[in-house]
């Protein structure tokens, strides 16, 4: 039997479906959900820190770094983000190529395009070491 290293080994669903849905097409029409990231008065957030959405429905997160700090959020469940803030602290100069991430150096914009195929709660976190502990994070509601 052959043993791969852990690293080799592809994320289930990485691409695909997740627990809080999906990549969305950016061709098909979706509901523009500004998020603006920043530090203010000693601390980091995301405005808004919480999002309500209707499962199905696909958003498009415009993103805007209006801080002096590179940012990003990621899109998972708690757990996933804890985990992945983890491994961060690890190393910390790891940079995401994911379709629920995205990073931004100041003054800069992007966009995520996902659809919410699940109802629940989820968690949006920015996993640069320290900035989810200063209290950059939030929740998304998916009814």
């Amino acid at each position: 039997m052959l043993a791969w290293p852990a690293a080799a080994i592809a994320d289930p669903g990485h691409d695909g479906e997740r627990a809080y849905g999906e990549p969305g097409n950016p061709k098909k029409p979706a509901r523009v959900v500004q998020v603006v990231m920043r530090e203010a008065d000693g601390k980091m957030e995301f405005l808004p820190n919480r999002v309500e959405i209707k499962k199905g429905e696909q958003v498009k997160f415009m993103l805007r770094n209006n801080g002096e700090l590179d940012h990003e959020l990621v899109l998972g469940t708690l757990a996933e983000n804890l985990k992945h803030g983890e491994q961060m602290q690890k190393n910390p100069d790891m940079e995401h190529d994911d379709p629920n991430a995205k990073r931004l150096a100041p003054k800069k914009s992007g966009e995520i395009v996902w659809k919410f195929t699940k109802a629940g709660e989820f968690d949006f976190s920015c996993l640069i070491p320290g900035h989810r502990e200063a209290g950059m994070t939030g929740t998304i509601v998916v009814k």
